[in-house]
């Protein structure tokens, strides 16, 4: 599924579409953007009630950049709360911790990730699902703050990478 209703519709794609939300009884006008309506929005929308529904009369899926932001924000900020609420990181943790959108990545690059962590998912996950599964994931590592940034700073002054100490070691 790419969120249009026939190949026809498919043509022009989302960008020569408007958002297909309905937002406080109001059709958002907004340019469509790659992101679709799925039934994990469908949820999130309806947990925490808010005023967005999808116009039935359109013929694709697809939602305005405005409305995703808005919708994961909501959901960010859901997880957050329901983290403390199990005895997990505290507050001033979770004020400081950036959220990293890893569904920005492309599709090949969130499978790297879980083969490299060798992590256990169902086969055939959609993009969507697989970086909700690798963001769970990601959040778990534990970072020595102290260490990295002191790892990072040698080599930066050393004009190093990683990369080259795999260069120096089959060479040498």
């Amino acid at each position: 599924m790419n969120g249009f209703s026939t190949e026809e519709d498919s043509r022009d794609g989302p960008l020569s579409q408007t958002c297909c939300l309905v937002d406080d009884g109001e059709r958002c006008q907004r340019p469509a953007g790659n992101a679709s309506f799925s039934k994990r929005i469908q949820k999130s929308i309806s947990q925490k009630k808010l005023k967005l529904e999808i116009d039935r009369s359109v013929r694709h899926l697809y939602i305005c950049d405005f409305h995703k932001n808005f919708i994961q924000s909501v959901r960010n900020k859901r997880k957050r709360k329901g983290s403390d609420d199990e005895g997990g990181d505290s507050p001033e943790h979770d004020a400081e911790t950036p959220e990293v959108d890893l569904f920005q990545l492309q599709v090949n690059t969130l499978r790297r990730y879980k083969r490299h962590y060798k992590l256990q998912t169902r086969p055939g996950l959609n993009k969507a699902q697989l970086a909700e599964t690798i963001s769970r994931h990601f959040r778990t590592i534990a970072v020595n703050e102290k260490d990295t940034l002191t790892y990072f700073i040698y080599m930066v002054k050393s004009n190093k990478s990683k990369l080259d100490h795999k260069t120096d070691n089959a060479s040498g």
